[in-house]
């Protein structure tokens, strides 16, 4: 299993750098909130956008929190798994 979350990790490193590349090629929305109270495009101050690197963007964080999850809980039954083994040889020798 220990083999297995080192391969995980690798993965969210690789997607993180890559979602650091797609961040920084995304067009700039600008402007800050003054911007978002005008403009055509715009519904309730929201931009519609369907940009393929946005929802690259979105995915690829996605999948980083996906893993991430992913290793908690296999790092957690890894951790119980070990400490339940080890109770009875410390219950046994007192």
């Amino acid at each position: 299993m220990t083999s297995f979350l080192i391969v995980l990790a690798v993965f969210i490193i690789i997607i993180s750098i890559a979602l650091g590349f797609f961040v920084l090629i995304q067009e700039s929305k600008g402007g800050g909130l003054t911007s978002n109270f005008a403009g055509s495009n715009q519904i309730m101050g929201v931009r519609k956008t369907t940009n393929i690197v946005e929802i690259i963007t979105w995915s690829l964080a996605g999948l980083i929190f996906v893993l991430c999850l992913a290793c908690a809980f296999i790092c957690k039954s890894e951790y119980n798994d070990i400490h339940q083994q080890a109770q009875p040889t410390e219950q046994a020798e007192e």
